[in-house]
């Protein structure tokens, strides 16, 4: 079978540093934290009380008021930032195939807003059973894809991916292949995540995996610094249109990149460490990097997982230099959770988004609030990380990490477009 050519012809982002794709990155550029003590309930007890959230989000922008009460807030943002894609990629859906346009959504944990609020209502009242008849579809993941689908019409492949944090990198890897083998024109694709509740910050403290820099918010997220303390939660969602090439050619679109390899595997290691020496991570950025006909050299930039855990930073590393070699040193490397958070599910698509726009501007955003001197024994610091300020740099082909809890893996790769 002929593989078939997958461009990027539309973005959408609403992330803790901005609510739209220019917004987005104009953050990741100037090196923005979207750190800050948490507003959605009273964390005051507990260890953790921080994350990047969202700001000034305003649902009835998108919503009317009574159709925005059957949806949860991961769903809310969905809807968003397809919304933005979509205009983007300015189609005439008038005149397109809507059988062959689909949408393959990731999200880590759903509806957790809307399951915490329903089951704290039973359990503090009289054991009746009084549940909101949106409770099931506000809450189960595959309803955001839902939503985008009859939101356009789009009759094609729907369904969600869930694996922890690498959940909508998968979405973008499935929505890939499916146009290459010819199942699709267009797939509507990414992931959202609202988990800034006390269950979500709750649960992610009790296994120690968040920072408990309180005091100073804005600089918790610290990706390869010795003083990192774990991962800042964040909320948010991102979206990217992949399109068949001779498709996007005919009706003229605005093409930003090529999507041209992904990869998936698993570490068989550990249900929330990652595998000490990178093997899952080695494997998949090596299978992403082949599946786009590339050799390690080809890659100017790797946005990594990077999520300021003591153990996760290391492991990655290992693998880079494992990969890549002597080209390590000439990579720039760069961790944007240290602006956004980790927005769990929902940060595959977003850093996504974020290569996209760097092989597309020859401009590579930032790792920040790494403090000179405070430097692991573990890390190689000749590597290039970005640190502190955004770099210009021809960008031919960069590469996107993400890992999950459960060992998941998975990596995808945009280049520059070319005719």
């Amino acid at each position: 079978m002929e593989l078939k050519r997958v461009v990027v012809t539309g973005l959408g982002a609403l992330t803790p540093i901005g609510n739209s794709v220019p917004e987005y990155w104009n953050g990741l550029l100037s090196g923005t934290s979207g750190g800050g003590p948490i507003t959605q309930f009273d964390a005051s007890k507990f260890k953790s009380q921080i994350a990047c959230e969202v700001k000034n989000f305003d649902v009835n922008s998108i919503l009317d008021r009574k159709e925005a009460r059957k949806y949860d807030r991961f769903s809310q943002f969905a809807v968003a930032v397809a919304k933005e894609a979509m205009a983007d990629a300015a189609f005439d859906l008038e005149k397109e195939d809507l059988d062959k346009m689909g949408v393959i959504w990731g999200t880590g944990i759903g509806g957790l807003k809307t399951f915490e609020e329903e089951m704290s209502s039973y359990a503090t009242g009289d054991g009746t059973p009084r549940f909101n008849p949106f409770f099931i579809p506000k809450m189960i993941i595959d309803l955001a894809p839902g939503h985008i689908s009859m939101l356009f019409g789009l009759r094609g492949i729907n369904y969600s991916t869930v694996s922890a944090c690498a959940s909508s990198t998968h979405a973008i890897a499935d929505a890939f292949n499916y146009i290459r083998m010819g199942k699709a024109n267009v797939i509507v694709t990414g992931g959202s995540e609202a988990s800034i509740t006390a269950a979500g910050v709750g649960g992610f403290t009790s296994m120690h995996a968040l920072s408990t820099r309180n005091d100073d918010p804005q600089t918790a997220s610290r990706p390869f610094s010795k003083s990192r303390d774990g991962f800042v939660i964040a909320e948010g969602a991102a979206c990217l249109i992949l399109e068949e090439y001779e498709h996007a050619k005919a009706r003229g679109a605005k093409i930003y990149a090529e999507m041209v390899g992904a990869g998936m595997t698993a570490d068989a290691h550990h249900m929330t460490a990652p595998h000490p020496e990178g093997v899952g991570a080695f494997n998949v950025m090596k299978l992403a990097v082949e599946d786009g006909g590339l050799k390690p050299e080809d890659i100017d930039y790797i946005n990594v997982h990077g999520t300021s855990t003591p153990l996760g930073d290391i492991a990655e590393c290992k693998a880079i230099q494992r990969l890549f070699g002597e080209h390590a040193y000439k990579l720039n490397i760069s961790s944007t959770k240290s602006m956004t958070g980790h927005m769990l599910g929902a940060t595959g698509a977003a850093e996504a988004v974020a290569c996209v726009l760097t092989v597309k501007n020859d401009i590579v955003p930032p790792t920040i609030n790494f403090t000179e001197g405070d430097e692991d024994p573990e890390i190689d610091y000749k590597l290039n990380f970005t640190f502190g300020k955004a770099q210009k740099r021809t960008v031919r082909a960069a590469l996107s990490n993400t890992f999950g809890f459960g060992g998941h893996n998975a990596s995808v790769v945009f280049k520059k477009y070319t005719e």
